[in-house]
């Protein structure tokens, strides 16, 4: 007797090792299908019990894809650092940092079909960046525009 974990998340069982063949067939578990068999506690792949294996097709592989919204991430993130500081620099840092943190969220979900944790990553680093370099530029500007001129700090260092 085995309990098996549908792929709507809910439990089923216990059935009997013939009726999990007759779903393998009728395409209602895979290789991937997580089974109990009866008196154990760990809950593995259907493909690793030996008394069911040789029934199971051969399970199709599909190709991981980098995560596009991690990609997004990077791209907001390259344009919030490097452009706009005035207008939208701090829009598209905002943006980079919700794009990459759900796509390092879908990554770590699903790894098996979704790389590009370095992006996301990436994208996450220079979206913090754009948005600190928005926030100092925007104080020494704005302490500019209310004393009028630069700090006497600055004219005496710098020669403004």
């Amino acid at each position: 007797m085995y309990k098996i974990i549908g792929a709507d998340g809910r439990e089923y069982g216990p059935v009997t090792a013939e009726q999990l063949r007759q779903w393998v067939g009728e395409g209602r578990v895979n290789q991937k299908t997580l089974t109990q068999a009866a008196g154990t506690t760990e809950w593995r792949p259907l493909a690793v019990l030996p008394e069911l294996s040789p029934s199971l097709p051969p399970m199709a592989t599909s190709a991981s894809t980098t995560n596009s919204t991690a990609v997004a991430g990077l791209v907001f993130g390259l344009l919030g650092l490097t452009g706009g500081w005035f207008c939208c620099g701090p829009l598209f840092s905002v943006l980079g940092i919700a794009f990459s943190s759900v796509g390092l969220s879908q990554i770590r979900r699903n790894p098996a079909q979704n790389t590009g944790r370095g992006i996301a990553i990436a994208g996450l680093v220079l979206s913090i960046l754009g948005l600190i370099a928005t926030l100092i530029l925007g104080v020494l500007f704005g302490t500019i525009s209310i004393l009028g001129h630069a700090p006497m700090f600055w004219q005496r260092h710098w020669r403004l």
